[in-house]
């Protein structure tokens, strides 16, 4: 029971960092080839713990939303109701929590940001994406045993790759903010005399 709950704690906390954290599913593997857990047992675990995680995330960066900059959280809210007024990318919306198969932490920091969107949606858009993807990782563990797992999670937090795509999601998220959606709403329409 205790390496459950070891689980449990380092995979919410690693979903609760903003950036740089471990991918859950190396988490995962490493815990299913070290301590030889129950699958089912272990995915479960590893999703509810990376929803718990991703949420408070969200939740916080809801919270933190005073101190960013006025205009930048104001552009990231009328980028929300944009998205918001379209049943379509509401639906892109979910499809990408759902699927995404790059970091998630960006993505709950700019949903959190934003008052309007509904996180349970999107957690349980993660939850039911991860569920997948974490089951076919831990159901294919096996086949690892002979590769040294430390080497794989480092080299999948060192990798000059897995670092330039986190500095990249980052900037994103700071470049989503700074573009003034009203205007680019407004250039993106068609005028009446058209």
């Amino acid at each position: 029971m205790s390496n459950y709950l070891t689980v449990v704690a380092v995979i919410v906390f690693a979903n609760m960092l903003p950036a740089f954290a471990p991918p859950t599913w190396s988490l995962l593997l490493f815990f299913a080839l070290r301590y030889q857990l129950n699958p089912v047992a272990l995915v479960l675990s590893g999703v509810v713990s990376a929803t718990i995680g991703r949420a408070v995330l969200a939740y916080s960066f809801r919270a933190l939303r005073k101190w960013l900059p006025k205009g930048y959280v104001a552009n990231m809210e009328t980028m929300g109701a944009q998205i918001e007024k379209n049943p379509s990318r509401v639906f892109g919306l979910l499809a990408l929590f759902f699927i995404s198969p790059l970091s998630s932490a960006q993505l709950f920091e700019g949903a959190g940001i934003i008052k309007q969107i509904a996180l349970k949606p999107l957690l349980l858009a993660f939850a039911a994406g991860r569920l997948i993807t974490y089951s076919l990782y831990v159901s294919g563990a096996g086949v690892l045993k002979e590769t040294s797992l430390g080497k794989i999670i480092a080299d999948e937090i060192t990798s000059p790759w897995a670092i330039a795509i986190q500095v990249l999601f980052i900037i994103g998220l700071i470049a989503l903010g700074n573009v003034n959606w009203n205007r680019a709403n407004r250039n993106g329409e068609k005028s009446p005399s058209s």
